[in-house]
């Protein structure tokens, strides 16, 4: 599965980068898309603003198919307090950016499975595809609001995964 995991995070990646180059995470030194796989970072003592954090969740394994097949949920967190020069009013608008972030950067459903472990990234021979994303409600502590759009991720097994 770890294979359709950083296939879904890089695609995921390049496509925030396309949809909103100016959200940015400076990251050890180097700036980023915002968007960054909590499982391949040091611990947050708090979640990031205005970056999404992919945060792993369950897996299934359907070995009952002619291929087996995988899942897991992924969890796409998000947070925002609004901008400095709003005074943090615009935290709403804040976050349905990032809301409507999300759903651009799911679509389409599907992406090329890629072996990242190799230089240059290796296409492999199947796809890895996912459902629409479930939203939950927003949550607002103090003076952030915070969200989180969870997605089943499915990929099937090949030879030597």
């Amino acid at each position: 599965m770890q294979n359709a995991k950083d296939s879904f995070y890089m695609a995921l990646r390049t496509r925030l980068a396309t949809i909103n180059p100016d959200r940015t995470i400076l990251q050890r030194g180097t700036v980023r898309p915002g968007i960054v796989v909590e499982e391949a970072e040091a611990p947050f003592s708090q979640l990031p603003n205005d970056v999404f954090v992919l945060r792993w969740l369950g897996l299934g394994v359907d070995s009952n198919l002619a291929s087996t097949m995988t899942a897991a949920e992924c969890e796409v967190l998000y947070q925002t307090c609004g901008t400095q020069s709003f005074g943090g009013l615009d935290r709403g608008r804040a976050l349905s950016e990032m809301d409507e972030e999300v759903t651009a950067m799911l679509q389409p459903f599907y992406i090329p499975k890629m072996n990242y472990t190799a230089t240059p990234p290796v296409a492999m021979l199947t796809q890895v595809f996912w459902d629409e994303p479930a939203f939950t409600p927003i949550v607002t502590q103090r003076d952030q609001l915070s969200r989180s759009a969870k997605v089943m991720v499915y990929s099937y097994q090949e030879q030597g995964e």
